[in-house]
């Protein structure tokens, strides 16, 4: 049950830091952003990352084999980056309809995959 948990909140926690990285590049399509200056988006930003470590920080610490959850830390790690990469992935499809998604993305995230494999791998 912890390592779903984990998972969940790592998605939920990659969510928010999709949108504290990326989701300002959108703002000029909304009027009600549209003339923000620097500061205030990075101020935005910030207030959208801290969300994200409402999730990380709990996730690492139920998912931590050490604190008695079913990851080591690299598995941790390896684990959020392959929810980062998914995430991106998704948001950047619905959000930036003008990227496309290449079959040497999809070659990397089948390696990350690969990755997956090997770092659990006893």
């Amino acid at each position: 049950m912890k390592a779903i948990y984990t998972i969940g909140l790592l998605v939920l926690s990659n969510v928010f830091m999709t949108l504290a990285w990326y989701g300002h590049l959108k703002f000029k399509d909304i009027p009600w952003f549209r003339d923000l200056n620097l500061p205030v988006i990075v101020l935005i930003s910030w207030g959208v990352a801290l969300l994200e470590y409402c999730f990380q920080v709990p996730a690492n610490r139920i998912g931590f084999s050490r604190l008695g959850g079913p990851f080591s830390l690299v598995q941790l790690k390896v684990i959020q980056e392959v929810i980062t990469l998914s995430v991106f992935t998704v948001f950047t499809l619905l959000v930036f309809k003008t990227e496309v998604l290449r079959w040497n993305h999809i070659v990397g995230f089948v390696m990350l995959v690969g990755a997956v494999y090997f770092i659990f791998k006893k």
